[in-house]
């Protein structure tokens, strides 16, 4: 009986313990513009598997904001309610996601941007990567290819979003550089591949062959087009098509010929996120994950830098095999 008691008493103050360590586990709340796509799945998966989740060092939530902002005003409200110690933003909506940093930061939990940008001065700092050079390093594949000179169609992601603000830009930087080619049609496919298929059916109704290119500011609208092209009875190799985010099927259709893609590195913008949001919470932060080796030129600098931004990587028939080994 004695010893019963023994082990019972130590049992609980296992539970106690336990109970105390969990209380003392920092709460990090994600909420991510949309969960449709694969892209923003990969980043979602890839955060469960930085260092500091696997070992039980922070909880993290991640919430789905369904391309709404009100919606991920709504899960600002929860996780400040609910007390969580920060938060990680990729908002759907550059100006709303100012009023969600706004009530955050007058709560006292700090706020990361990731990915998508806030019009707030008040984030802790930002982990993505640089739109306006995507936008731009897209353009210029595409014009290479068509000689600088033609028509082309750019599918824009959501309108208000900084990810189609700043790609939209950059496309423009590059179309200035050639003066020949003219843009026949320019619209919102909101990231979706079926919306980008359908404009891409209605664009080729009207303009038939004389489209050389199509500027697609994700990957989804690019396959979309393609899609399009070859539902018309046309060869997608007659066209010049760019995506950027180098998703699975972007990756396929890059060795198959069909498409050209830039790598957006979501798990990095995910490891690196947390990292930066645990070094906003807990004193004397050391990042855990290892992207900060893999990109050098990216220097972690105390998780104080107001911008971290994730090398681009240009997806080609020499690396897509590796790319899509590390997707697996």
């Amino acid at each position: 009986m004695t010893k019963l008691i023994k082990s019972m008493t130590m049992a609980a103050a296992l539970l106690g313990s336990t109970a105390a360590l969990a209380q003392d586990v920092p709460r990090v709340g994600v909420t991510l513009y949309g969960l449709n796509a694969e892209f923003m799945q990969l980043w979602a998966a890839a955060i469960e598997t930085h260092p500091a989740v696997v070992q039980g060092l922070v909880n993290v939530t991640v919430f789905d904001g369904r391309y709404d902002a009100l919606v991920q005003q709504e899960q600002f409200e929860t996780m400040i309610t609910q007390g969580f110690d920060a938060i990680i933003f990729a908002p759907i909506d550059i100006e709303a996601a100012a009023t969600a940093v706004q009530a955050a930061h007058d709560a006292g939990i700090p706020v990361v941007g990731s990915n998508t940008r806030a019009n707030s001065d008040l984030l802790t700092s930002y982990v993505g990567s640089d739109d306006v050079l995507s936008g731009y390093m897209e353009a210029r594949f595409l014009l290479d290819q068509i000689g600088c000179e033609g028509n082309v169609v750019i599918l824009e992601g959501p309108i208000g979003q900084s990810a189609q603000i700043e790609r939209l830009q950059g496309n423009m930087q590059a179309l200035a550089e050639c003066p020949d080619v003219k843009v026949l049609e320019q619209q919102t496919a909101n990231w979706s591949r079926a919306e980008a298929q359908t404009l891409m059916e209605n664009w080729l109704t009207r303009h038939g062959s004389s489209i050389d290119g199509v500027i697609g500011q994700n990957d989804e609208m690019a396959l979309g087009a393609i899609k399009a092209i070859r539902a018309a009875g046309l060869d997608v190799n007659d066209f010049a098509i760019v995506g950027i985010d180098g998703i699975t099927d972007a990756l396929l259709a890059v060795k198959a010929g069909d498409m050209a893609s830039i790598l957006q590195d979501a798990h990095a913008q995910a490891h690196g996120s947390l990292d930066v949001a645990l070094a906003a919470v807990v004193e004397g932060w050391e990042p855990l994950s290892p992207i900060w080796t893999q990109y050098p030129d990216m220097p972690w600098n105390g998780g104080t830098e107001a911008n971290y931004f994730v090398p681009w990587t240009p997806v080609t028939l020499e690396n897509v095999d590796a790319l899509m080994e590390m997707r697996q």
